[in-house]
């Protein structure tokens, strides 16, 4: 899976463990209702990081990672994590757009019937 977007925030390199580490990056979706995805990098893929800066826009490749948990008390909860991968640049060239048309006139575009008689029944439901 991919999260495309602009980068929000870049965490600071977490030491959970003597053996584990992680870093937060949260990437803002462009789309009719912007996403803010955080997503969790871990052990050498936390230094993967280093080269982005706020603001840029990038692909991450991602895996939604799903575990089970009990409480003491014996209530059972369910969390998720979304753990990156891989990160790319995106070029901040402007998507192509169409080519050009020249503009035709309305009058071309649309000519009027000539043989139109109001008379004549139209079938047509509206």
């Amino acid at each position: 899976m991919e999260v495309i977007g602009k980068i929000k925030v870049i965490g600071a390199t977490q030491d959970v463990s003597a053996s584990f580490k992680k870093r937060e990056l949260v990437v803002t979706t462009e789309e009719q209702y912007p996403q803010h995805i955080s997503v969790e990098f871990q052990q050498a893929k936390v230094d993967d990081l280093n080269s982005y800066q706020v603001g840029e826009q990038v692909k991450v490749s991602i895996n939604l990672r799903g575990r089970e948990w009990t409480s003491p008390q014996g209530e059972v909860k369910h969390f998720n994590t979304i753990t990156g991968w891989r990160i790319e640049r995106l070029s901040n060239a402007a998507p192509a757009s169409a080519p050009d048309m020249p503009p035709m006139p309305a009058a071309e575009a649309f000519a009027p019937a000539t043989d139109f008689k109001e008379e004549e029944h139209d079938d047509l439901p509206f």
